[in-house]
């Protein structure tokens, strides 16, 4: 290795493994601290000994969140309510150049919240191999598997999170003008509007974690869906605000009540509807966006 000071040779590939990290652990925050006590290692590590500083770092990453995901299981099963992943900005690059559907679909809402279906090891085999391009041989190194063990998690990670359709089917474009067209309604509060932008059989899920009041249960029917934003409507006018950011890839409707963020509602859309749409509620969640968009 060079001599290059360890602070600097480990910036080089933090937003990558943060990349890395949130992809494992669904949470921005949990990802931070993963990233952070990957770096105390390297700090600590025998440097010279280090032979592919971002393949060792990879390696370390990966493990230090299989560690976190196995109690984040437990945590999980007792979460109040709907969980979701950790929401966060992307349009400035936070996880990585999304410029095709299929990179846009690797850190979405929808995705993460299949991959809560995988065990640990699964997880990371489908992670590394599918958002990173790591070859199975790759994938055992960092793992300490068997190559032909790697495989066969990724065939039945694959087959776990597949859906009989495709997540990407909305064009960015597309989807942007329907959120902005979601966000005139709702800043309108033109309830007529916002209904006829919705699927018949739109669900909506939203996770308050028990931290403030939401829906415990998915709401299901545009006409139960279009009930409850009237009530919400009602409970925060007249000092809501409303806007559009990219949150995972894809346009999203943010909520801010008194100038704080209270809410960021990603939307999903088949046949030119919305057909399912997920909010965090939960300001825990909500606080690495909100960071996020204070630097906007």
């Amino acid at each position: 290795m060079t001599t290059v000071p360890p602070a600097e040779a480990f910036e080089a590939h933090r937003a990558r493994l943060f990349g890395l990290a949130y992809r494992l652990l669904g949470s921005a925050q949990e990802a931070e601290d993963a990233v952070q006590d990957a770096y105390l290692r390297f700090s600590g590590a025998d440097r010279a000994a280090i032979e592919h500083l971002g393949a060792w770092l990879a390696k370390t990453v990966t493990n230090l969140c299989l560690n976190r995901l196995t109690s984040a299981r437990a945590r999980r099963e007792q979460y109040v309510g709907t969980w979701l992943p950790e929401p966060v900005v992307t349009a400035d690059g936070t996880l990585g150049p999304l410029e095709s559907a299929e990179r846009r679909d690797q850190v979405s809402l929808a995705l993460l919240v299949l991959l809560e279906r995988l065990t640990p090891a699964e997880r990371a085999v489908y992670v590394l191999r599918e958002a990173f391009g790591y070859a199975h041989r790759e994938i055992a190194d960092v793992l300490e598997l068997s190559e032909a063990n790697c495989r066969q998690l990724y065939r039945r990670a694959a087959l776990r999170v597949a859906e009989p359709e495709g997540r990407f089917e909305a064009a960015p474009e597309r989807q942007a003008d329907l959120v902005a067209s979601f966000v005139t309604a709702a800043r309108e509060g033109d309830l007529a509007a916002l209904e006829r932008l919705l699927a018949a059989d739109v669900i909506w899920w939203a996770d308050g974690g028990g931290r403030v009041t939401a829906a415990l249960r998915p709401i299901e029917g545009r006409d139960k869906v279009v009930r409850f934003l009237a009530g919400i409507s009602r409970r925060f006018a007249p000092d809501t605000e409303f806007t559009a950011a990219e949150v995972n890839g894809e346009a999203a409707l943010v909520t801010w009540a008194g100038g704080t963020l209270v809410a960021i509602a990603v939307p999903e859309l088949r046949g030119g509807l919305i057909t399912r749409v997920r909010a965090v509620v939960n300001p825990d969640k909500l606080r690495f966006a909100r960071q996020q968009l204070a630097r906007v």
